[in-house]
C-alpha cells in the first residue's frame, strides 16, 4: 500500500468532533476551548483534528452548520405545517426552541447568539456561516409571516423579512437573558409579550 496516499475521511470521527465541538462551544466560551479539549471530548487523537479541519475557525463554521441542521431537522416542519394557522406555527416554533433550552436548565442560551458575541474579525469563516444561518432563519420566519398576512392575522408593516429579523433579534435577547438568569421568565416574556406585539397584536387571539 502506498503510504503517501492520504486516508479517506472517517465520517464517524468527523461526527464525534462535531458533537464534541457543539457541546463545548455551547457550554463553554469559544475562545476558552482548545483543540485538545475538543479531541479529548471526542475521544480521538489530537493530531487527527487537522485531517478534517484546517483551523479552529473552519471547525466553528462546521459546528454552526451542524447546530442549524439540528434545528431544521427537529423544528422547521412546525413552520411549514399547513394544517396549523401560520401565527400558531410561529408561536409553536419558538415554544419548541424554549423546550430545548429548558432541557439544559436554561444554562446554554443559543449557540449562534453566544458565538456572535465572541467571534472576532479574524473568525471570518465562522462569522460568514453565522450570517448565512441568520439569513436562512429569517427566510423561514418570513415565509410564515407572509402566509399570516395573506390571512390578515399579522399587521402589514414592516416588511416580512425585516419583521422576521426583528423577531429573531428579540428571541436572541431572551435567550441571552435566560442564560444569565437560568430561568424561563425571559422566554415567557418573549412568547407572551414581545412576539404578539411584533406580530401586531392581532396574533394574540389566533
Amino acid at each position: 500500500m502506498d503510504e503517501s496516499v492520504p486516508r479517506p475521511a472517517n465520517p464517524l470521527v468527523r461526527e464525534k468532533l462535531l458533537n464534541a465541538g457543539l457541546a463545548l462551544f455551547h457550554s463553554e466560551r469559544f475562545n476558552a476551548v482548545g483543540i485538545k479539549e475538543i479531541t479529548d471530548k471526542a475521544g480521538v487523537p489530537e493530531g487527527s483534528f487537522y485531517s478534517y479541519y484546517r483551523s479552529k475557525n473552519a471547525f466553528a463554521a462546521a459546528v454552526l452548520r451542524q447546530y442549524w441542521a439540528g434545528i431544521v431537522r427537529d423544528h422547521a416542519s412546525i413552520l411549514s405545517d399547513e394544517s396549523t394557522p401560520p401565527v400558531r406555527r410561529l408561536v409553536g416554533f419558538f415554544e419548541a426552541l424554549t423546550r430545548d433550552r429548558a432541557e439544559q436548565g436554561f444554562a446554554l442560551g443559543c449557540l449562534g447568539g453566544n458565538l456572535a458575541l465572541e467571534l472576532s474579525d479574524d473568525n471570518q469563516e465562522a462569522r460568514e456561516e453565522l450570517a448565512a444561518i441568520m439569513d436562512r432563519w429569517s427566510c423561514l420566519i418570513a415565509a410564515c409571516l407572509m402566509e399570516a398576512r395573506s390571512e390578515q392575522n399579522v399587521a402589514d408593516s414592516p416588511e416580512a423579512t425585516e419583521l422576521a429579523s426583528m423577531i429573531i433579534e428579540s428571541w436572541e435577547g431572551a435567550a441571552m437573558r435566560g442564560r444569565v438568569d437560568r430561568c424561563r421568565a425571559p422566554y415567557e416574556r418573549f412568547l407572551t409579550a414581545a412576539l404578539p406585539r411584533l406580530l401586531g397584536m392581532q396574533a394574540t387571539s389566533t
